[in-house]
């Protein structure tokens, strides 16, 4: 329940309920998400070469990563509809460890933060590589999706060690 000043998800009856954000200051807010994916060394040197029929394996998760930043308020409850004013999602390979790093930063000017929408770009990034190499790779893992840094709001920064 809610003493006036705390943020909380239920209302003075118990039940669920949207937080209020409006008595809260507009800030620049920024949030990171980072995760991995593992695959096999064939399927790394398929996505290097570009050699999948389904076209750009990381263009086509980039773009499914930005649009599910977007969507976040769709797929997780409560959360707020936001404008977001940017969303970048980024791949770092690490062939030698047949994984792919994937970052995914959020940012806008508002009354609440990002982090949400930081770990769902970076989510469904994920997901996406999977479905794309799901045929020749079954034993694809998605690991480690957390936010590593946030900026901005009553909380300030947080970054991950």
């Amino acid at each position: 329940m809610s003493s006036g000043n705390e943020l909380t998800h239920f209302d003075q009856e118990g039940k669920a309920v949207m937080v209020d954000v409006s008595d809260k200051a507009e800030t620049t807010r920024t949030a990171t998400a980072k995760g991995r994916v593992l695959v096999q060394p064939e399927t790394m040197q398929l996505i290097q070469q570009g050699g999948f029929k389904k076209g750009d394996v990381l263009a086509i998760a980039r773009l499914a990563g930005i649009m599910g930043a977007k969507k976040t308020p769709d797929l997780i409850p409560l959360c707020h509809p936001l404008m977001l004013t940017s969303v970048k999602v980024d791949f770092t390979l690490d062939p030698e460890n047949n994984a792919i790093e994937v970052i995914g930063t959020c940012k806008l000017a508002g009354q609440t933060g990002v982090e949400m929408e930081a770990l769902t770009a970076v989510s469904i990034a994920a997901l996406t590589i999977y479905d794309m190499c799901k045929a020749v790779d079954k034993g694809i893992q998605i690991t480690d999706i957390r936010l590593v840094k946030k900026t901005g709001g009553k909380s300030g920064t947080y970054e991950a060690e």
